[in-house]
């Protein structure tokens, strides 16, 4: 691909005429990211973004098609926050050559090399993290404190893979006669990586933090609910020096999708989101078996022995449901809570959950902000209304919610909801509901509690909390899932392996061992004397 992409540039403007390929270009725009003063001055219903949202080639590029725009709103007030335009085959192919160029560059640099501009990407974040944040509520409905902390997270997983990036190295093996063998770990090359909306930056970050580190370029795809904040990422990775093409967003839903998963220069993909559209994605990745990490639903358990500390055993429960509105793929949504302790668990959860500020994301003391989407708040709130009709007793919560703020009243706002009188086979406990609803059940010994908390197809997460350290790791052995809290819940540090079991999902995110999904071995044999042949 080198040489074969001229630039021109034409006044403010540059256009890109590619030798055989290209006929005519998408006019591409040096954008820079929305003025941080415009973002500080933000508030709840007052942000239109109206930048271009793709982002290849180094700089933002205008949408080709405007024709087939989707309305993007601002889950805080129901209002049109910018309009999404979905990329077509053309610009997907654009976007991923562009990727492809870049590899080519990127792969040749020493980790050390590739270090110094990842740890460069990771300052400016931290030095725009309350901008970025700021953006990242208007656009997906999270508190403002939360959001922070996405933001923080994000930059230390690009600074910790940049930490990574100079020890990829492979293994010497002596063989007989002088002979001797080594290996190679060599980067895939253009990785794509597919968002979701709960974590729009912070997804980012995870996936091409190690693609980037291992020495391969990522053509990223948001969730076309939350588009805003990925470009921003690309935007500084090309600040920080990458290569030109190296990290590009393309915009779109299911199609754009499809036509990065069958492209045939895509290596890997990696996909955050729902059962269905992960079983789709492994299909089409199979047709050109190309690797896949997905990390997909939970239903997971959290369970609550009559020894806990009760103080933090409510603690744990309440983050693991209602962080992020509890649209979290791993929160701890069926609750099993031994009988002894089930009464003073629900009085102490019960009055903390109705105490959550519920309202304004961009306000400092909300703890709760508004769901992603009109249709996604009607979902969660009728598995709520199955529940009831099902026998569960609702403690609180559970209805829409209108802040009395005018601005807020057309939000996808509702209180925090606790169901009691759960069973197994009840909806609410065997669907991932992801809203904010705690379904708590009962439970009498450890056996059984095991083998109900693990009758389920998911497999993401789990929890248990206890003061018997040799129960909590007996029980944290036989739980099917691919994480287990001991004594807390949804804490994610970049450091630590991230993915699932059964049907939650394969391969992982963060951690040392996510270098092996974004990397290949190779092995070279060296014969020191002469060949023994049989012929």
């Amino acid at each position: 691909m080198a040489g074969a992409l001229r630039v021109l540039l034409l006044g403010r403007e540059k256009c890109f005429t590619r030798t055989l390929a290209f006929t005519k270009m998408t006019e591409l725009l040096r954008t820079p990211v929305i003025p941080p003063a415009m973002i500080r001055s933000a508030s709840t219903g007052t942000l239109e973004v109206k930048e271009p949202l793709n982002f290849w080639c180094g700089g933002r590029v205008k949408a080709k098609d405007v024709k087939n725009a989707e309305p993007v709103y601002e889950p805080a007030t129901g209002r049109v926050l910018c309009q999404m335009v979905p990329c077509g085959a053309e610009e997907v192919d654009k976007a991923i050559q562009s990727a492809q160029s870049a590899f080519l560059k990127w792969r040749k640099m020493a980790g050390m090399q590739r270090a110094r501009i990842m740890l460069e990407a990771a300052r400016i974040i931290r030095e725009r993290r309350d901008d970025i944040a700021k953006l990242e509520v208007i656009n997906n409905g999270k508190s403002i404190t939360e959001a922070t902390v996405d933001i923080d997270i994000a930059w230390q997983s690009i600074e910790y893979y940049a930490g990574m990036a100079g020890t990829l190295a492979g293994q010497h093996v002596q063989l007989p006669g002088g002979a001797f063998a080594y290996t190679r770990r060599e980067p895939l090359g253009v990785c794509v990586g597919i968002g979701a909306w709960n974590y729009p930056f912070q997804i980012a970050a995870w996936k091409s933090a190690p693609a980037l580190a291992c020495g391969n370029a990522m053509v990223f795809k948001p969730s076309p609910m939350t588009p805003v904040t990925a470009v921003v990422l690309a935007e500084i990775y090309a600040e920080a020096g990458v290569p030109e093409g190296l990290f590009n967003v393309v915009q779109g839903g299911a199609e754009t999708g499809t036509l990065l998963c069958h492209h045939p220069l895509v290596a890997k993909v990696s996909f955050t989101g729902s059962v269905p559209t992960g079983k789709k994605i492994m299909e089409m990745a199979s047709k050109g078996v190309k690797p896949v990490t997905l990390e997909l639903g939970g239903k997971s358990p959290l369970i609550i022995f009559q020894d806990s500390d009760m103080e933090n055993a409510v603690k744990g429960a309440l983050m693991a449901n209602f962080l992020s509105q509890g649209e979290v793929c791993c929160n701890g949504t069926r609750v099993f809570v031994q009988k002894e302790v089930l009464p003073k668990f629900l009085e102490e959860v019960v009055k903390r959950t109705k105490a959550i500020p519920v309202g304004d994301p961009l306000l400092d003391g909300t703890r709760m902000g508004a769901l992603i989407s009109k249709p996604h708040l009607e979902r969660v709130l009728g598995f709520v209304a199955q529940a009831k009709k099902e026998g569960a007793r609702v403690l609180c919560g559970g209805e829409p919610l209108v802040p009395a703020d005018p601005k807020l009243q057309g939000g996808y706002f509702m209180s925090p909801c606790v169901l009691d009188n759960c069973r197994d086979d009840m909806t609410c406990v065997k669907e991932e509901i992801f809203g904010p609803v705690m379904s708590v059940l009962p439970f009498d010994t450890e056996e059984e509690v095991l083998q109900r908390a693990n009758n389920t197809t998911f497999g993401l997460a789990s929890g248990v909390f206890t003061r018997d350290i040799t129960r909590a790791h007996r029980v944290a052995e036989n739980l099917q899932a691919g994480t287990c809290f001991i004594n807390n819940y949804n804490i994610s540090p970049v450091e630590v392996p991230f993915g699932g079991y059964k049907m939650s999902g394969f391969g992982r995110e963060n951690g040392q061992v996510t270098i092996e999904y974004y990397s290949q071995l190779k092995t070279v044999v060296v014969e020191m004397g002469d060949v023994d042949s049989l012929f």
